[in-house]
């Protein structure tokens, strides 16, 4: 078992083609480093001492209170950051939620209430499939909330309401910060509608307003410490396979760090829920397959904890990520990597960044183009 130390990161030489990466060797690695200040900004002077205030996107109080249901869609990572965002939605503010792929939603005839809000989720603001999805749901009487990264952009524009995250730009084609800043833009979102609506407890508010304060010097205290990741990374890099499992908010977490290591390194990688993991893909599991656990949710731990022991007995290289203190699990895992305690709806925040870093590392080990990956653009605008 590994357990993350500090490290003080190697930028490589200078030369003057790289002066926009500011001394890293790419981009993409420049934007995970970049991710405590994305925070910072994005939360901003929404985020006090006591309470959130998003006044900004010109919602009404009682448009909060006559909503029945709420409609996430989005693409790719961003979908991902709605998974999380569903949960916070749901659990602060007592209504039912329900996330969707955009490119899937255009298809569907959902029943949708009146007092519908759709929350549409771009980091360029010009996805094709979120637009259309957007487009239907607004014909059908659905207020709908834009969250974007690109001020003045096609579903800024024709949003009912748009709530900017603040990530800066964002050249690698691998979102990194843009999805760190959507959760958060999710979250605040989630604590605005349950204030308004009374369905957040006090001390509840306290907790998630304190811990999100706290999160760009914990992503700070994550950054530090790389290099077990790196090392890990190359080592692993040669598998052609790799499992990510994780329950609840750990399964999103698990889709996004698979989508960034096979988007960049071109390993195949496979996230699985874990309950569902013993359902037809622990049967390709063999001798020495990498699987990646994601265990920071304390009301399933010793769930994910048994799942865990079950690959482990099939001969998988188990790799955990964990809240610091899950000494149970260190004992199981062969690698951990420990994220700072946080609220178990922050905990995504935290616990993509060695994922981030993990796909980085082995895309750079395996050779390839990690700003430009084959066949993928920035902003896709086909349907």
């Amino acid at each position: 078992m590994r357990r993350i130390k500090e490290e003080n990161i190697t930028l490589g030489p200078w030369d003057s083609t790289r002066a926009e990466k500011l001394g890293y060797e790419h981009f993409m690695l420049k934007e995970i480093h970049e991710q405590p200040k994305a925070l910072r900004d994005t939360m901003g002077a929404r985020l006090r001492e006591e309470s959130v205030f998003l006044e900004e996107i010109g919602l009404k109080d009682e448009v909060l209170r006559s909503l029945e249901k709420i409609f996430i869609i989005a693409c790719g990572t961003s979908y991902h950051a709605g998974l999380v965002g569903r949960e916070a939605l749901e659990e602060l503010t007592g209504l039912p939620v329900e996330v969707d792929i955009a490119s899937e939603f255009c298809y569907r005839n959902p029943f949708m209430p009146a007092n519908s809000l759709v929350i549409a989720i771009s980091q360029s603001g010009t996805t094709t499939d979120t637009l259309v999805a957007m487009r239907k749901c607004k014909a059908r009487g659905a207020k709908i909330i834009a969250i974007t990264n690109v001020v003045g952009s096609t579903v800024a524009q024709e949003a009912d309401y748009t709530l900017y995250t603040r990530a800066g730009s964002e050249i690698a084609i691998a979102s990194t910060k843009t999805y760190v800043t959507q959760l958060v833009a999710l979250i605040m979102l989630a604590l605005q509608v349950g204030l308004v609506r009374k369905t957040v407890e006090e001390t509840r508010l306290a907790q998630l307003i304190k811990g999100l304060h706290a999160l760009p010097n914990q992503l700070e205290e994550l950054l530090g410490q790389a290099s077990p990741i790196a090392e890990l990374a190359r080592k692993y890099a040669s598998h052609e396979h790799i499992f990510f499992i994780g329950r609840s908010l750990d399964y999103a977490i698990a889709l996004e760090g698979a989508l960034k290591l096979k988007e960049i390194s071109y390993i195949h990688a496979e996230a699985c829920a874990a309950g569902e993991f013993k359902h037809g893909t622990l049967a390709l599991v063999t001798e020495g397959v990498p699987i990646i656990a994601l265990a920071t949710q304390p009301h399933v731990f010793s769930q994910t904890l048994g799942n865990i022991q079950g690959a482990r007995d099939k001969g998988a290289k188990i790799i955990a990520v964990a809240k610091a203190g899950k000494d149970e699990l260190g004992e199981l895992a062969h690698h951990l990597f420990e994220i700072p305690a946080t609220h178990r709806l922050l905990s995504p925040i935290l616990a993509v960044v060695p994922l981030q870093l993990f796909a980085y590392y082995a895309a750079v080990e395996r050779g390839c183009d990690v700003d430009k990956p084959r066949n993928l653009t920035k902003s896709v605008m086909t349907e």
